[in-house]
Parts: C-alpha cells; structure tokens; sequence
C-alpha cells in the first residue's frame, strides 16, 4: 500500500533531495494522517458514546488530536519547501523540524488531558457496558494505526524527516494506547473488574513518555546538535583523498534543514605547494561536496610547515606531553617563530565539551608543562578550539 500511494501522488520520488519531491512526501503523509484520524475519530467517539467507556472517548480525542498534527505537519512541509528569500537567504527548511515540535507538543497535551480524565474517572468511576461493535471499533483502529506507524516510518526513513518519525512514533503509541484500552474492555466483560481510569492513566503516561522523546528527537536539530558522524567521516575521507591535502581540522556542519546543509573546514596542505594550483584543489573539493552529499562548502586552506625538522620534532615531542596530560585532547595549526630570546610555538589546543575540562587550568598546567619538559626558552602560544564533530 505504502508504495502504491507514493508511485501515485509522488512524482519522482526517489530523488529525495529535491525540496518540491520532499514537499509531496510530506502533502502525503499529511492527507493519509487526517483522512485516517478523522475516522477513526468518529468510530472510537460513537464507541465512547454507547459504552460510557471515559478511555475510548480520550483515545477517540487523541486521534482528533493527530488529525490536527497531521495538518501542521502539512503546512510545515509546504512553509519548508519554499525557495530561499531575502528574509531567508539559507531556505525554510527548518520549519520542517518546527512543524515536528509543534506535533510533538500536541503529544504531550494530549497525554496531560488524558492523564487528568482518566484520574477523575479512577476518583469517580461510573458504569460502563459492554458493546461488540466497539471491540470491532478497537481492532480495526489498532490495524489502521500500526499501518499508519509503517507508513510514517517509510517516510521518515526516505527523505531523513523528523517531523514524519515523530508522527510515527505516535502512531505507534496509539496502537498500543489503543490495545490497553482494549484490554480494559475485555476484562470488564470476563472478570467483571472496572479498569477503565486505570488503564487510562498508564496509556496516558505512555503517550507523554512518547512525546516527551519525540520533542528531544526535533528539537535538537533546531538548538543545533552534533552533525552525523558517518556523514564527517565521509566528509573527511573525500577531501584526504586529494594527494595535496595533509590534514582536515576545525569541521562545523551548519543544519538549515534536511538537504540543505553548510560546511567549513580547514584543509592543510604544504607550504611549499604552488597556490593557484592549491586553489584549484580546493574549488575542486567544494563542488565534489555539493555534488555527492547536496552541502554548501566552504574550505579553508592552512599551509603546514612539512621540511623543518625542529618544528617536526618539537610538534611531535608537544603533542607527546599533550598525551601524556590528557589523550582526549588534540593540536593542529602548529608553527613556531623564532626571536632574539625565545621561540614562540604556536598551536591551537582542541578541547572537548565537559565538566571535566577545565579550559584554564589545562592552559596553565600545558605551558607549565612545556617549560619543564622541553629545554631552551620556549613559549605556548596556545588558541583554544571546542571539539564540534
């Protein structure tokens, strides 16, 4: 089915970095979720309605609610398809991951109230009946709502969207909201034991854990998290292929939403290269990236001193003390420049995010370091980098 509606209604769909195909994935992802919710809506409301049943009626409300979602994420992916603009000189492609939090905090609404009815009903409970129809009503939703989940996933997965697994995450926890819900019922019948607030509450704790994670799933992208690391070592594996490139450092990938990603990088090739044809390389290796993973790029190049044997020996005796005070630590952007009375070496020292990393006390203790393991009046002039890949 999943591939029938998108040969249908997607025109070229296995170019899924293109934003008008990425648009109609996500127009119709957006149709399947309202039509769906919308009846199942109406099935589980009647259902509600002839058994008194307070967790039928919630689930009946959550899917209203996802037929809602389901319309945000419709306007997210149109609002994210837009061409960039002068406002918007890198696209609208974040909205996408706006119109996934947006979805992802109806999910959290929707557990609150429900959580909040289903308390009521344990603290005042009334009678509920039993109805065959409303079990047929329970199984076809849960069929429906697993396809749903598949259907959401395979989209998600095609065109990288967080917006699109958020949806299927839901999806998923309204099978088994749905399932318990289900469950509730048939107790009744059998054992005769009233579940119904009871069952409500843990479906409910069960959606607000589910949009609790969904919100972390896309709100990251927006506050800006660390790119993928197959995708930088993909990056860093392309550009070291050129013979003229010695060394990749200070990589930051810049996320404008999926397929429209910016990247700068140093590249360190030797001083003693011709420039014009260093800069034809690099101009080489900035549109190989934009071909082959659809990124802006932006390549800085550093020239490394690779014939000076002091500076390859105090290079490497540097870094070995480096080691030796702290592995995770790194240096790239090594030279040194000899005066009258003492040689500067200059470095820049990367350091990881933690609270373990004290950014003054490691300077102190690697100048001090330096000045009682390596002989001669040498001094650390050291730039601090933040590791970012």
């Amino acid at each position: 089915m999943t591939k029938l509606l998108i040969s249908l209604f997607v025109k070229n769909s296995g170019n899924v970095t293109d934003a008008k195909v990425r648009s109609a994935y996500g127009t119709l992802g957006g149709m399947v979720g309202i039509i769906c919710n919308l009846l199942l809506f109406a099935g589980k409301f009647f259902a509600g309605i002839i058994t008194g049943a307070i967790s039928i009626t919630a689930d009946a409300f959550n899917n209203l609610s996802d037929a809602a979602s389901s319309i945000i994420t419709l306007i997210g992916f149109y609002i994210a398809g837009k061409p960039a603009d002068e406002d918007h000189p890198f696209g609208h492609g974040r909205m996408e991951y706006v119109s996934g939090l947006i979805v992802s905090l109806a999910i959290l609404l929707m557990g609150f109230e429900l959580l909040k009815s289903s308390i009521e009903k344990i603290i005042h409970p009334e009678n509920i009946t039993f109805q065959i129809i409303s079990v047929v009503i329970l199984i076809v939703s849960i069929l429906v709502k697993f396809w749903m989940a598949v259907f959401n996933k395979s989209i998600g997965n095609r065109i990288q969207s967080e917006a699109m697994n958020a949806t299927a995450t839901d999806s998923l926890n309204d099978c088994i909201s749905t399932a318990a819900v289900l469950g509730g019922m048939l107790i009744f019948y059998f054992l005769g034991y009233n579940l119904d607030g009871v069952i409500g509450v843990l479906v409910a704790c069960f959606v607000l854990w589910g949009g609790y994670g969904a919100i972390k799933d896309t709100l990251n992208p927006l506050l800006g998290e660390l790119p993928d690391p197959q995708l930088v070592d993909n990056i860093e594996d392309m550009v070291m292929r050129h013979d003229m490139v010695i060394g990749v450092h200070d990589m930051i990938v810049h996320d404008y939403g999926p397929g429209r990603r910016i990247v700068s990088l140093h590249a360190e090739v030797p001083y003693t290269v011709d420039i014009m044809e260093a800069h034809d390389m690099i101009d080489h290796i900035e549109m190989r990236l934009m071909q082959e993973y659809q990124c802006e790029a932006t390549i800085h190049m550093d020239p490394v001193v690779t014939d000076d044997e002091e500076t390859t020996k105090t290079k490497e005796k540097i870094q070995t003390l480096i080691d030796q005070y702290d592995k995770t630590l790194s240096i790239h952007d090594f030279r040194m420049v000899t005066g009258k009375t003492h040689t500067n070496v200059i470095f820049d020292l990367v350091v990881p995010y933690g609270k373990k990393y004290d950014v003054k006390k490691i300077l102190k203790d690697i100048r001090q370091k330096i000045r009682e393991e390596m002989p001669g009046q040498y001094f650390a002039v050291i730039k601090v980098d933040r590791k970012t890949i």
